[in-house]
């Protein structure tokens, strides 16, 4: 079982790394910093949006409406976090 556990909190992990890079790129994408229409910006772009939409989109639901400020990756990290506290701090020395 303890396996397992590590697996998914080193799944967490990389998640967190593609939010915060989500993030990142539409930063730069908004200002204007990376060309939209190089094939390979494109498809990072495409990658990040499909692997974090579909978590930002609950979130976003619930979230009041703030203009143009976005805070689903903010929300999202917090709850990562908290799973992995979870995890560590009642799984890990249940299973131990």
């Amino acid at each position: 079982m303890r396996p397992i556990v590590e697996a998914i909190l080193i799944l967490l992990d990389l998640y967190v790394w593609i939010v915060i890079a989500s993030a990142i790129f539409s930063w730069l994408y908004a200002f204007g910093v990376v060309n939209p229409r190089n094939q390979i910006v494109s498809t990072i772009g495409d990658v990040l949006y499909r692997a974090t939409e579909p978590l930002y989109r609950p979130i976003r639901r619930f979230m009041p409406d703030l203009g143009g400020l976005d805070l689903s990756p903010i929300v999202l990290l917090l709850i990562i976090y908290i799973v992995q506290r979870s995890l560590v701090l009642y799984v890990l020395p249940a299973v131990f």
